[in-house]
């Protein structure tokens, strides 16, 4: 992978916690910082979305509809979390697009200081449950088990079960309808003390910085047709491997928003995933992620129109330019693969 250039700094858990050199540069400590795991369609996205306070990652009852991890802020007693929602952990062979989701998530919770481990309790406690169980444990991060969709009865006997995966009392949750989280923020704030990480010893570096590292970040949308090349161009920019890439098209789902400085001005980097022509989006996957890429369009103050070298102009790369232009937004044409 190239490497990033110096000029640009990128504000993600892979970046120095030391480093801020560069003018205007933002400070690079991260906040206490909470990894929500679990398998797949144990509503990891509808929590994340929950504890954010608005919707940020596609939410569906499809399962594996995230595949990069996403970071989003909240706070707990006054204090900012950094959360990260993840891929469903399934077991894959290697270099398979489930092999590189996993990797994903692992390196979430890596980055974590807490884990909020998610199970479906209306499923109960099934293999893969205890197989990513091991995983978390393995980690050496607290772990708070989460009981999802216990708005009911029908949950009772899975949230038993849960006792069996050795993390203590579970916390009974139904992230759709918002029940439980008083109990949840508990039992996270109880596991960052017992690590030895309480809030009051954590200080926000953020609150002293430079009056120009608080002016409002540029929002950058890349977009362009499928297999361009944008989550690549996101992992150069950014000097990490934080997008899942490889040579299958249509990679990217959720719009993945990283904060990264340029020449000192904060930015807000939007990688979005492929948009294809209305008539050829048949699959509800990828209509729900064409309506958020053209949702990142619509928020943007600048966009990147990615194409490929390799395939002359079509007519989907002017349409693209056709939408960011009638919605107002500077357009900035970049073509890729120039080397091949």
């Amino acid at each position: 992978m190239a490497t990033a250039d110096p000029s640009y700094e990128h504000h993600d858990a892979s970046a120095s916690q030391d480093d801020a050199s560069g003018a205007g540069a933002v400070p690079t400590r991260l906040p206490p910082t909470i990894a929500i795991i679990g398998r797949p369609n144990v509503g990891k996205s509808t929590l994340f979305n929950r504890l954010v306070g608005r919707r940020e990652a596609l939410v569906s009852d499809m399962p594996g509809l995230t595949r990069d991890r996403r970071m989003g802020e909240t706070s707990l007693n006054d204090t900012t979390l950094r959360l990260i929602d993840t891929a469903g952990l399934e077991e894959a062979s290697d270099g398979s697009i489930p092999a590189r989701m996993r990797e994903q998530s692992e390196r979430a919770i890596a980055e974590a200081d807490v884990v909020c481990f998610v199970i479906d309790a209306r499923a109960g406690v099934v293999p893969a449950d205890q197989a990513f169980a091991t995983i978390a444990r393995q980690a050496g991060r607290p772990v708070v088990l989460v009981a999802n969709k216990c708005e009911s009865h029908a949950s009772d006997a899975g949230y038993y079960d849960a006792y069996a995966l050795g993390f203590g009392e579970p916390v009974a949750i139904s992230a759709e309808h918002g029940q439980g989280l008083a109990d949840l923020w508990s039992a996270i704030e109880t596991a960052f003390r017992e690590a030895g990480q309480p809030f009051d010893a954590w200080n926000d570096d953020r609150a002293s910085a430079d009056e120009s590292d608080q002016a409002k970040p540029l929002r950058l949308a890349i977009v362009g047709r499928p297999n361009a090349g944008k989550s690549t161009l996101v992992n150069a920019l950014l000097g990490d491997d934080r997008m899942i890439t490889g040579p299958e098209p249509g990679l990217t789902r959720d719009t993945i928003a990283t904060d990264l400085s340029w020449r000192g001005r904060p930015v807000k980097l939007f990688d979005t995933a492929g948009l294809r022509r209305k008539a050829r989006v048949t699959e509800r996957a990828e209509k729900l992620s064409a309506g958020d890429a053209l949702r990142a369009i619509d928020f943007a103050e600048v966009v990147v129109l990615l194409m490929d070298a390799t395939r002359a102009m079509e007519h989907q790369d002017l349409a693209i330019a056709d939408q960011v232009t009638r919605e107002g937004r500077a357009l900035v044409v970049a073509v890729n693969k120039w080397d091949r």
